[in-house]
């Protein structure tokens, strides 16, 4: 196989996000190359500015892949979207894929594609940030046409006052899963974990094994089988959980 004749997949992330390489490199495998931008670095601001600035910016920072031939790229940060509601986030996408000349698509409209994709109307949301914009992120499902069942919120620890202290780059595996499990969420709705940063792919493979016929979906995963299928990549899947979403649509 020669490596360089593969389809290529352009992701632009956030500088601070360890997870979202790994997981697309374990997703698509043998069967795409992967290359990465990142956003700038915001010294100082709050989240929401920050989030505001990589929105901003974005056009310039998906212009750092210079003249790479590329075949598809994803925006792989989903809380910078969930601010635009989601026609604004359509035609933000929709516009960087005119300019580029290849098609562009945020994680937020990877998943609406996958869920229209799959059928489904109904989530129950696994969110790892702060209540603001765990609530800013149901709006926008919920905008798009989605009917938030329930919410699970995941912390990633207790702050020494007692309250809970929100990082998705700090969630754990066990975390997710014990939260999941307390909660015990309404049958008959997906599982979306959302946030690139939030590493889920453990997660999503155990609840997978307990639960065969419940959608798991994530931004991540959800981010990858649309770069497949945008990019022409051929029909095997590395990862069982991307084919499982895929047998599901097939």
């Amino acid at each position: 196989m020669d490596l360089f004749s593969l389809p290529r997949v352009g992701v632009v992330v956030p500088p601070e996000n360890p997870t979202a390489e790994p997981e697309f490199n374990c997703l698509l495998g043998a069967g795409m190359n992967v290359y990465t931008a990142r956003f700038p670095v915001t010294p100082g601001a709050e989240l929401r500015a920050m989030l505001e600035t990589y929105n901003r910016v974005l056009p310039d920072t998906l212009g750092g892949f210079g003249g790479m031939r590329l075949d598809a790229a994803v925006v792989a940060c989903s809380a910078s979207h969930y601010l635009l509601n989601p026609d604004g986030d359509r035609a933000l996408c929709d516009e960087l894929s005119a300019h580029v000349g290849y098609p562009v698509v945020s994680s937020t409209q990877a998943i609406l594609a996958l869920c229209e994709a799959l059928g489904e109307t109904r989530l129950t949301l696994v969110s790892p940030y702060e209540p603001w914009l765990t609530d800013t992120s149901r709006a926008f499902w919920e905008r798009a046409g989605l009917k938030v069942d329930d919410v699970v919120l995941v912390p990633a620890a207790r702050n020494p006052d007692g309250g809970d202290l929100y990082d998705p780059y700090e969630v754990t595996t066990r975390e997710i899963l014990r939260r999941i499990r307390e909660r015990r969420s309404p049958g008959g709705t997906a599982l979306l974990f959302t946030g690139t940063g939030m590493g889920t792919l453990a997660a999503l493979t155990e609840l997978a094994r307990e639960d065969t016929g419940r959608p798991l979906l994530s931004s991540n995963l959800a981010s990858a089988w649309w770069a497949r299928r945008a990019a022409g990549a051929g029909t095997g899947a590395a990862h069982p959980l991307l084919r499982r979403l895929e047998d599901r649509v097939e």
